[in-house]
């Protein structure tokens, strides 16, 4: 039966009691470790420790919680910050979002609901991730063109040179041949191989869109450039 990895989760509460609520709350689920304090300065001292996820009070003796927000996010973007706060100010909301904030919860009644509930959804999101990490993996192994490429020809070796100089830059790449002599397949091989090998491979077919309508499908268009845009 495969384990489930703990989610380290750091509380950052000056509030006492606020503090053990939150941190009994979230050990009910052994699933969690929990590591609590009481101050900025102390939990930026642990940080390097790379928490999951930290449960963050938005006003701190000695920092504010929009100081800390940024220092968490700039140091360790993976990281998912939840803010917890007596304010309803719905701009400090919108910007704490922006900053990068996974969610901003009011400390009311159901503050155990809500900071349950926002954990699980920022678990499973994590477990989403970790799977999409490994399927790019597996993607960019497959596609490793010195093994799924098959040839020891002179021209095969001028089509393998010419992928590791198209690798290693930044330029446009035009692949001519005929149907069915693995065009994509050499594009994937370029992809999958360079510095952009963990951004999305998109396949396109060009036959597809009418003349008139290309480069506004491929590259946007301006509102009112044209009827409907």
């Amino acid at each position: 039966m495969k384990s489930v990895e703990p989610v380290k989760i750091f509380v950052v509460e000056d509030n006492d009691w606020y503090n053990r609520l939150l941190v009994h709350t979230l050990s009910l689920n052994p699933d969690y470790q929990i590591q609590s304090f009481f101050n900025g300065k102390d939990f930026l001292d642990h940080l390097h420790e790379c928490p999951d996820i930290v449960s963050l009070d938005y006003r701190l003796p000695d920092m504010t919680g929009t100081d800390l927000l940024k220092r968490i996010k700039s140091d360790y973007p993976n990281i998912q910050v939840i803010l917890i706060s007596e304010q309803e100010d719905i701009n400090t909301v919108v910007e704490l979002l922006k900053l990068g904030a996974k969610d901003y919860i009011i400390k009311s009644n159901d503050i155990r609901d809500r900071l349950l509930n926002t954990v699980q959804n920022i678990r499973q999101e994590m477990g989403l991730m970790k799977e999409i990490t490994k399927l790019r993996k597996e993607v960019q192994k497959k596609y490793n063109f010195k093994s799924s490429i098959q040839g020891e020809s002179q021209q095969m070796g001028v089509v393998f040179e010419m992928i590791e100089k198209a690798r290693n830059t930044n330029i446009n790449v035009s692949i001519y041949g005929e149907t069915g002599t693995g065009k994509e397949l050499v594009a994937k091989a370029i992809h999958y191989n360079s510095k952009r090998k963990d951004k999305s491979f998109v396949a396109i077919n060009v036959a597809a869109f009418p003349a008139d309508l290309m480069e506004s499908e491929l590259f946007g268009h301006e509102k009112g450039a044209f009827t409907g845009a």
